[in-house]
């Protein structure tokens, strides 16, 4: 039997950017005209991707890696002057409401306290339940959306408490009581219905610019989910918890060189045998979900498939957790006979077992290389570019990871000559180094080529999205309009070109504009 599903990427590039660093108005990136604007750039500057971080709507901590549900989107991403051109707001609404000071940074607690009391004020005026398309949207997604629904109204009902801590019969989901909670939260399911169907409207609305501007969607999505999600209180059958609906055991990441406790996530842990029983059907839906959002989905903890680390319920540190067997291969077949051959990107960071690098062949996805892992000098580095296989995704680094400015600025000297012979760029500044890197990734012979555009600006520690294991200043960054202006977009449009990156539609058109200028832009 051939195990080797899936068909390679093409050679192309694309430029990671959260939806929430968008410049748009009213405190966070939104799904609004400045959206159109940057697939606008996108196109103009060659590329052929857009990877965004995922979409689904956050929870303590403000982290789109832990999520309330893995089918729901971010009601923070709604466009609010979408909502003043329904005539469900007013400007003058929208502009008093307080979303903090601060353009470059996200303020999640005013985002948190306004934002909702206006979608709220919106939804009262939207006599939705009129509304044909708002009827075949929830019958559509009935599958998830109402057990989403009641899950946040239950959660508003019990002043955001963890569903573990509600009264035990909503939290074991007796029949009497979930008709109780339907009927006495019926306009507050109503709401996070509304809010749905509006995130869902207005996303397609983008994502359809996008694909029409030869732009695709690189989602991505956590291998797990978060304990106090819908998910785990709907369908508690698929995790590991016992008859008090408690973890049995969660996620994590053993001890390492980089942190002697090793990393305790928390996620409730599947309960695999269950899955197979059920021929991967919570999975097939999920990902089918996913591939209605976006063109091409990354996977993240790709090998927690192969095996998986389990750490006992209430410990404290990671330090005792023991490794267990994922699915498999058989969870990929399952996929491809119920969707089809899909793109799907495995993040396969980390050190990979010869079991996991054999899961990964024989999937076919596209594995990924961060340079940021290359240049160390005391050993051999698969993330070296001469040691790619075609079918792989390239990046500088991620959105986990120190811009490519702040990373060079904290190698050691021994590193940093090591970059500089392998590069021969001993000439270069310093400060201009950051640029070769990013020339080093679009030259590689990886298929696919995604820079974050902090990268691509040169921009240093202030830019940086996320630091794992932190909380407090994560997922806050926003980008300045200016920032990518006519000049760099021709920059980047250039070395797009001249690395064979360019995506078909800018290789059809090519206006005549952009080739006179072309020559004129140093690709240094």
């Amino acid at each position: 039997m051939k195990t080797q599903m899936k068909t390679q990427m093409k050679r192309a590039s694309g430029i990671l950017l959260p939806v929430a660093s968008l410049p748009s108005k009213y405190g966070i990136g939104c799904f609004s005209k400045e959206a159109y604007t940057w697939i606008d750039q996108l196109k103009e500057a060659g590329q052929s991707y857009w990877q965004i971080l995922p979409l689904a709507p956050t929870s303590y901590g403000d982290s789109p890696y832990q999520s309330f549900s893995s089918f729901a989107g971010n009601p923070y991403f709604i466009d609010l002057e979408q909502l003043i051109e329904e005539g469900v707001l007013t400007k003058e609404e929208c502009d008093e409401a307080d979303f903090g000071d601060n353009d470059s940074y996200i303020d999640y607690g005013k985002l948190y306290d306004n934002r909702f009391a206006l979608l709220r004020l919106a939804y009262e005026r939207s006599n939705i339940a009129r509304n044909p398309e708002f009827i075949a949207f929830i019958q559509d997604n009935a599958y998830w959306l109402d057990d989403y629904a009641l899950f946040m109204a239950v959660k508003k009902r019990f002043d955001g408490a963890a569903w573990s801590e509600w009264a035990e019969d909503i939290k074991k989901r007796w029949g009497y009581a979930l008709d109780y909670y339907r009927r006495e939260c019926y306009f507050d399911i109503e709401f996070y219905k509304y809010l749905q169907f509006t995130f869902k409207k207005q996303w397609d609305k983008l994502k359809s610019y996008a694909n029409e501007n030869g732009i695709q969607i690189i989602g991505d999505i956590p291998i797990y989910v978060a304990f106090d999600s819908s998910d785990a209180w709907a369908s508690p059958e698929l995790f590991q918890f016992d008859e008090e609906f408690l973890p049995i055991a969660v996620a994590g990441c053993p001890p390492d060189a980089f942190s002697e406790d090793g990393q305790l996530w928390g996620n409730p842990l599947y309960r695999w045998d269950y899955h197979r029983q059920t021929g991967y059907e919570w999975w097939c839906r999920r990902l089918n979900h996913c591939f209605q959002m976006y063109d091409v989905v990354r996977i993240d903890h790709f090998r927690g498939f192969d095996e998986y680390y389990s750490i006992p319920y209430g410990d404290e540190t990671a330090v005792n957790g023991q490794w267990e067997k994922g699915p498999g291969i058989a969870l990929f077949r399952a996929l491809t006979e119920r969707l089809g051959e899909k793109q799907i990107i495995a993040e396969d960071l980390g050190f990979l077992t010869p079991s996991v690098k054999k899961l990964l062949q024989d999937s076919g996805y596209p594995g990924m290389k961060v340079l940021e892992f290359a240049f160390d000098p005391r050993e051999e580095s698969d993330y070296l570019p001469h040691s790619y296989d075609r079918n792989c995704v390239v990046y500088t680094g991620t959105h986990d990871n120190e811009t490519l400015v702040q990373w060079y600025q904290g190698l050691d000297e021994e590193s940093k000559k090591f970059a500089e012979e392998y590069m021969n760029n001993a000439h270069i500044p310093a400060e201009e180094k950051y640029w070769d890197f990013v020339r080093l990734a679009m030259m590689s012979t990886a298929n696919t080529c995604i820079t974050p555009v902090q990268d691509f600006l040169g921009l240093g520690g202030e830019a940086r999205i996320n630091h794992p294991s932190t909380l407090g200043n994560n997922w806050k960054w926003r980008i300045d309009s200016k920032m990518l202006n006519k000049q760099m977009i021709q920059k980047i449009y250039a070395l797009t070109k001249i690395s064979c990156r360019l995506s078909d539609i800018m290789q059809q058109e090519e206006p005549a504009k952009t080739r006179s200028t072309e020559n004129e832009v140093s690709l240094r």
